[in-house]
């Protein structure tokens, strides 16, 4: 998945912001209604929940540019998540590996939630329509502080304080991200991460020079409340430190501004203060996998947040495809395709993104 960092330029994005304010305040919206919608979305999950509360928990996983491309279809006792390829990004996610990426995030959250208030299941992939039923058993209840996590799960696209992660905690990490069929390393040493840095910098440079690529990206942005809220989707630019702005100023400063030697400083200085990398790997290479690289990358994220963790998504060396060779080698993988790169490390927290309601169909 991409979380996408915007940087609209240093002191002109400030000269830009101020006259926003006399300029677009109506046209903005509020940033308190913004958090109170947000808040709505995360509130807890009922002692007794519907199938659509359980749905709204799984919605709160991460997804590629916030697409949110996952439809859900209720029966007796079953929840299935299906792709809504709608909501594709076909430049950065050609085959479509971000989506069930995505799809495994929702089925994790899904399944941390229903066993949370008593309802454990299990799924299952059906290759045939790429769809995962989820059915539940027994009842049993087993919450978790994974669980606990999801509301305040998010990406943050900042820098972080450089603080190392104790031994005890990479352990931890590394054991809730056990997922049959991924592989998941935990990169501390500082040359390596240097090395992930490079690898980042050169995929982002490479991104931003593809007119389709900046394009697609730039469909998705959303420059201020009213924006992001009443589209539910997209990545926030608030989100990631910048000020609010009219969309139509946004996409003009977006156009003028954002170059990719000035995203790539930004990257860099974001590797540099990560305490880590983590780097999830399939050992096959197909749908059924990536939803299980999702579920395991979901359940690192929602330990990161519940030992006081921050991550975002560094996934530039996974999606140019001349450059996953080289992150394979480097974890030790030859051969294997790369799926996920997360760094992690401590930092404050920004504004959540928002969602959309969730589709679901009966039957």
């Amino acid at each position: 998945m991409k979380r996408r960092n915007v940087l609209i330029g240093g002191g002109s994005l400030a000269a830009v912001a101020v006259s926003a304010t006399y300029i677009g305040r109506e046209q903005m919206g509020s940033a308190s209604d913004y958090g109170i919608a947000t808040a709505a979305i995360r509130s807890p999950l009922p002692e007794v929940p519907e199938m659509r509360d359980l749905i709204r928990y799984a919605t709160l996983a991460p997804n590629g540019h916030n697409a949110q491309p996952w439809l859900f279809r209720t029966a007796e006792n079953r929840i299935d998540i299906l792709p809504d390829f709608a909501r594709r990004t076909p430049v950065v996610d050609p085959d479509d590996h971000h989506l069930f990426v995505s799809l495994g995030c929702a089925t994790e959250n899904l399944a941390l939630a229903s066993a949370a208030r008593g309802r454990p299941g299990s799924s299952a992939f059906d290759p045939t329509n790429g769809s995962i039923a989820f059915e539940f058993g027994a009842e049993r209840r087993m919450e978790s502080a994974l669980f606990d996590a999801i509301p305040r799960r998010q990406s943050t696209r900042a820098e972080f304080d450089g603080r190392p992660v104790s031994s005890a905690d990479l352990q931890t990490l590394a054991k809730a991200a056990a997922v049959r069929g991924v592989d998941c390393i935990l990169i501390t040493n500082r040359p390596q991460i240097d090395r992930v840095r490079e690898l980042v910098v050169a995929g982002n440079s490479v991104q931003m020079t593809d007119p389709a690529f900046m394009r697609e990206l730039r469909s998705w942005l959303r420059f201020n409340p009213r924006q992001a809220a009443e589209t539910g989707d997209g990545l926030y630019s608030v989100a990631s430190g910048n000020p609010a702005l009219p969309s139509w100023i946004g996409l003009r400063a977006f156009d003028w501004f954002v170059k990719a030697e000035s995203e790539n400083d930004k990257y860099a200085a974001q590797l540099r203060s990560s305490s880590g990398v983590a780097v999830f790997v399939a050992a096959r290479e197909d749908r059924e996998h990536w939803v299980l690289v999702g579920r395991a990358c979901q359940r690192f994220a929602l330990q990161a947040t519940a030992l006081g963790l921050k991550h975002a998504f560094v996934n530039q060396p996974v999606e140019v495809p001349k450059l996953r060779p080289d992150l394979a080698a480097l974890v030790g993988m030859p051969g294997r395709r790369p799926d996920i790169v997360m760094r992690f490390g401590y930092g404050a927290d920004l504004p959540f993104s928002a969602r959309r309601p969730a589709r679901v169909m009966t039957g």
